[in-house]
């Protein structure tokens, strides 16, 4: 099957091929005609599997390009998502006639202000942005036909539910509302019922909420040897590009600090730190000058980072969903990568609880003289050693005594045998 199989335009579908992307992922393939029907829809797949896609073209389809309204937004959780959408809806629109536009905190007001005059049919952003502008009454959505939340579960979890329902109310009564993420927590229900039509839950996720293609382990350790660890295990490792999650941003600076006095190359991610600084970090990683960036689960939240082969967590995720988000920054697209936690005995329970509720193998290893290896095989290998400690200490004890004999006799050698007889009965 090809997009023109799921009738997506001659263009959009040349576009993609032109770009090397010609056969439909299964949630492309389950969602792209629901979404051009203009139905409301529940969009669930783990990240990596081309959820963008599969509300972007048919959206970029459906937009009109003679009338120069906003009719269609996109609501992302940071600013790297909304410009990464961004980019993809531009090189996808532009041959269509489509204008698209970012609309990001961090970035000029004024700018944009000014670039809104240009008539944008595809407006994306973050919520608190969006509705700034709305209150000023820059951005109109009485012409809005689509609206896209992405990441929602993410966008809520930040408080910005607020934001979100005055976008909502903005745009028309019967518009078509596209709900996307790897995770749909229970709490989302509430939001659904009250701004959804009759949605379809599409859901190519099914019971394992992680790419295939992924390795889950963890390491034991003591509390105060996490850090020390992590160095070990990403010298071990020896990712191109990792990701280290931090739980909390104090200590972002420390663990930063002492990877870089280990001579590895990394930065620290801030989910407040300067745009222009923000996208100079991401383009050292991607460019292969820098080995590792250090983030928390807000600074990380969308990032595109296709070279990602680790992700590192220094203390557990939070919850099931942060896991499944984490994992998600690698194995995109079907390549392999490799999910790593730390934990301490006291924090054993959540792993397994992660691998029953994610219904994945999560396996303990060791870091073992240089070698990841089972715990049972750490044992076994230790047995083996100290056996050939003992065998190497019994060897080196005989051949001593033996050195000795033999410099004995070597003494003795043409002592007069009645001198011999009397050494003998004295002793």
């Amino acid at each position: 099957m090809n997009f023109r199989d799921l009738h997506i335009a001659e263009d959009l579908a040349s576009s993609l091929a032109k770009s090397g992307i010609e056969e439909p992922t299964a949630i492309q393939r389950a969602a792209i005609p629901h979404v051009l029907e203009g139905r409301d829809v529940i969009i669930r797949s783990h990240t990596g599997t081309g959820k963008t896609l599969a509300y972007l073209l048919p959206i970029l389809q459906r937009i009109d390009p003679e009338q120069r309204d906003v009719q269609a937004v996109v609501i992302a959780p940071t600013q790297e998502l909304a410009m990464q959408i961004v980019r993809i809806a531009q090189e996808l629109g532009a041959p269509r006639g489509l204008h698209a536009l970012g609309l990001i905190g961090g970035a000029s007001l004024k700018r944009q202000i000014e670039r809104l005059k240009d008539k944008p049919q595809l407006v994306v952003g973050t919520p608190g942005r969006l509705v700034e502008l709305l209150e000023m009454r820059r951005l109109k959505l009485h012409q809005t036909k689509a609206i896209v939340t992405d990441e929602v579960d993410q966008v809520f979890r930040l408080g910005d539910r607020s934001a979100v329902e005055r976008i909502f109310k903005g745009a028309l009564r019967d518009r078509q509302l596209i709900f996307v993420s790897a995770t749909v927590p229970a709490a989302m229900q509430e939001v659904i019922e009250r701004w959804m039509n009759e949605p379809l839950y599409i859901d190519e996720a099914g019971e394992q909420r992680t790419a295939a293609s992924l390795e889950h382990v963890y390491f034991v350790c003591e509390p105060r040897e996490r850090i020390d660890l992590l160095i070990r295990l990403v010298k071990h490792y020896k990712p191109r590009a990792a990701l280290v999650f931090i739980n909390h941003t104090d200590e972002i600076a420390e663990v930063t600090e002492k990877l870089r006095f280990h001579k590895i190359e990394a930065a620290a991610l801030y989910g407040d730190q300067p745009k222009m600084e923000r996208s100079s970090v991401l383009d050292r990683l991607r460019l292969g000058n820098l080995q590792v960036l250090v983030a928390t689960d807000l600074a990380a939240r969308g990032l595109d980072l296709p070279d990602l082969s680790h992700v590192f967590s220094l203390h557990p995720a939070p919850d099931e969903d942060h896991y499944v988000h984490r994992a998600g920054r690698t194995g995109r697209m079907g390549r392999r990568g490799t999910v790593v936690s730390i934990v301490t005995a006291k924090e054993l329970f959540i792993m397994k609880k992660f691998a029953k509720q994610l219904a994945i193998d999560i396996q303990q290893k060791e870091l073992y003289f240089g070698r990841i290896v089972d715990p049972e095989k750490k044992e076994l290998m230790r047995s083996t050693n100290l056996r050939k400690e003992a065998v190497r200490a019994t060897s080196v004890k005989n051949k001593t005594k033996n050195k000795k004999k033999r410099k004995a006799d070597t003494k003795d050698k043409g002592m007069p045998r009645w001198l011999k007889a009397k050494i003998h009965n004295q002793e």
